[in-house]
């Protein structure tokens, strides 16, 4: 059942099942940003860095995470989303890499009422890696229908 502007309330959470960052996904998602920077492709470069191997996209890890919101907010928006509104306040806070395990926990973090027909649910996510570490942290925003 569809959850509508006013049923959102702040504070409220979610959390999605985890997801393992793979070889593929960086492969896949270089070559379809054409994004190829060393830190991300080349193991002997990333050795070198601060992080001493390769760290997946950051923008791969947070389309990753919307995936993950995908699967738990998507049925609850199906009736009532008119538009993503946008995003704001994102931070990489922690590397991600291959092979980790990360899991979004999304709260409710504001509703602001647009007109009698519409408002927006500004969210906090948060994506987690298997050790419960915060890396990523963004504020993304939904166009809704109020109950009619």
């Amino acid at each position: 059942m569809s959850k509508f502007f006013d049923d959102f309330k702040v504070g409220e959470e979610f959390v999605t099942h985890g997801r393992t960052v793979t070889e593929a996904d960086v492969a896949n998602f270089a070559g379809v940003t054409g994004d190829i920077n060393p830190l991300h492709m080349d193991e002997e470069y990333a050795k070198k860095t601060r992080f001493g191997r390769r760290v997946p996209h950051g923008q791969l890890i947070f389309v990753l995470a919307l995936g993950l919101a995908e699967r738990v907010i998507a049925p609850l928006f199906h009736d009532s989303i008119i538009a993503f509104y946008g995003l704001d306040r994102m931070r990489f806070i922690k590397p991600v890499f291959i092979g980790d395990t990360i899991t979004l926990r999304r709260r409710v973090d504001s509703t602001e009422s647009r007109n009698e027909t519409s408002g927006v649910v500004t969210f906090e996510d948060n994506v987690v890696n298997q050790d419960g570490q915060l890396c990523l942290r963004n504020y993304p925003k939904y166009l809704l229908k109020r109950k009619p």
